[in-house]
């Protein structure tokens, strides 16, 4: 089972669809889909998992970080890990970023005591909009990231999930395990 600690931003997929237009049908780039828009808290692995310990940890670390419900705004675009390398490309988060963080950070401090691995990199709140598998487009995706300024708007998260993720040959298909209240 391969698992991970979201938070959905699904009620702003025509948005996030209408960002992901310059960079549709573009060569070696593979567009994600808008109705299953998220941002990853914090990504488990693949493996057997305790789903209720993971659940006492996730709902410990929501209630150590005590933001209740926030609003998001997604806004602006950046790549990683960089302009020369791309590998992903992703809509960012301003307003609650750094709520986002300290959920973040709670759910590290949860999880990598249960024994999963701590982040290898620091934390950027962000949803990805496309994954490139070669740089045939790499030109174009570069173009993209330094001109566009997109604003998605703004969503209330209520919410977190421990969500499962399929890999099928179409995509990834996410299935929520459990919802966490903020």
């Amino acid at each position: 089972m391969r698992l991970f600690v979201s938070a959905t931003v699904a009620p702003l997929s025509d948005a996030i669809a209408d960002i992901q237009a310059p960079l549709r049908g573009l060569d070696g780039l593979r567009p994600t889909d808008p109705q299953q828009a998220h941002i990853t808290m914090k990504f488990l692995g693949a493996g057997d998992h305790d789903t209720d310990a993971l659940a006492a940890a996730i709902e410990t670390a929501v209630a150590d970080a005590d933001t209740g419900p926030f609003e998001v705004s997604l806004e602006g675009v950046g790549v990683f890990p960089s302009l020369e390398y791309i590998s992903v490309v992703w809509l960012g988060v301003g307003g609650g970023s750094r709520e986002l963080t300290r959920l973040h950070e709670q759910l590290e401090a949860e999880t990598t005591a249960l024994g999963y691995d701590a982040e290898s990199h620091e934390f950027t709140p962000h949803v990805t909009l496309a994954r490139m598998d070669n740089a045939a487009s790499k030109a174009e995706v570069q173009e993209f990231v330094q001109t566009a300024d997109p604003d998605a708007g703004r969503v209330r998260l209520e919410e977190l999930r421990l969500t499962e993720s399929t890999l099928t040959p179409d995509g990834p298909e996410y299935e929520t395990r459990r919802r966490f209240e903020l």
